[in-house]
């Protein structure tokens, strides 16, 4: 799978390809209207589905789905003490961390959109003349990482072609499960295409997931810094890769990839630099645009056609 690009306005992020699935792409588009004008937007968004991947499903049975149901999720804010029901402060309660709604959770987009008109004069002016790039993505983060590992340094033609190999070889989509691809010989992934540095990080990934520190639901349910810190650990999957899974699959509100090169010349040009921004300015330059970064991104793409 890899990320499409919109048929008329593509995206076009620096460093690695994108992935592009097109048996199973799920487009925003098919059941969003979004309009940039904040007094008359109105955003109607589908709960977020993704496949659970377990080892006890029949491989003639489809996977079972998660629903990721934002509306019935409970916040409580760190910097309040918990209390009982009379309203006595309880030092023993565990105070959740704060979940961030996505993206694609109805009304996020509006939020986005009103909120850096209002902190970025600059930028408001690139929102009213540029349409927001569509957000193509709704995958089983599994079958998203091993393409993304797949696509790495690849024109996106000989990145589907290997891709779909792999898929063959796993037995379909729904078998493109860590299990399965932990059974398959470094030889086997080679025949079909992958490097072996490439078929070893596709390993570890697996056996990441096998060993518990990784998986389709808490991939989900983890904070941005937790989700960074443990996709890092794996071989084969950098800063870039982390926060382009981040946006265009997870649909993470506040995501900055301060590395990324079109995104630094986005900012270059918006704020008529005559440098390129290195990282440390980029997060002061942007600072402004929080907690919708992944937003003010997704205009620097556009920036740049």
């Amino acid at each position: 799978m890899v990320l499409t690009r919109s048929q008329t306005k593509p995206i076009s992020p620096s460093q690695s390809q994108l992935p592009d699935f097109q048996s199973t792409t799920i487009s925003i588009k098919s059941t969003t209207t979004v309009s940039l004008n904040p007094s008359s937007s109105k955003i109607s968004f589908r709960a977020r589905k993704i496949r659970r991947l377990t080892s006890d499903t029949p491989n003639n049975e489809d996977p079972q789905i998660l629903t990721a149901d934002w509306s019935k999720t409970k916040i409580i804010s760190s910097d309040k003490k918990a209390t009982s029901d009379k309203g006595i402060p309880s030092g023993s309660a565990t105070v959740l961390p704060v979940v961030v709604k996505p993206l694609t959770f109805e009304g996020e987009i509006d939020l986005a959109i009103q909120h850096l008109r209002k902190s970025d004069s600059v930028l408001a002016t690139l929102i009213d003349s540029h349409e927001l790039p569509e957000l193509i993505s709704n995958f089983p983060p599994f079958l998203f990482l091993t393409r993304m590992i797949v696509s790495q340094q690849l024109s996106d033609k000989a990145a589907k072609s290997i891709h779909n190999r792999f898929v063959t070889l796993c037995g379909g989509e729904a078998s493109v499960m860590p299990e399965i691809v932990l059974g398959l010989s470094v030889q086997q992934l080679r025949e079909v295409g992958l490097s072996g540095a490439k078929a070893n990080y596709i390993h570890d990934l697996a056996s990441k997931y096998i060993d518990g520190t990784l998986s389709d639901s808490s991939i989900l349910e983890m904070d941005d810094k937790t989700l960074f810190s443990k996709l890092t650990m794996v071989k084969g999957i950098g800063p870039w890769s982390v926060h382009m899974f981040m946006i265009f699959t997870l649909h993470r509100p506040d995501v900055l990839p301060v590395g990324d090169l079109v995104v630094r010349r986005g900012v270059q040009r918006l704020y008529g630099l005559k440098e390129l921004p290195k990282p440390p300015q980029m997060e002061e330059l942007c600072a402004k645009w929080k907690p919708f970064r992944s937003v003010g991104t997704l205009f620097m793409y556009r920036l740049l056609g």
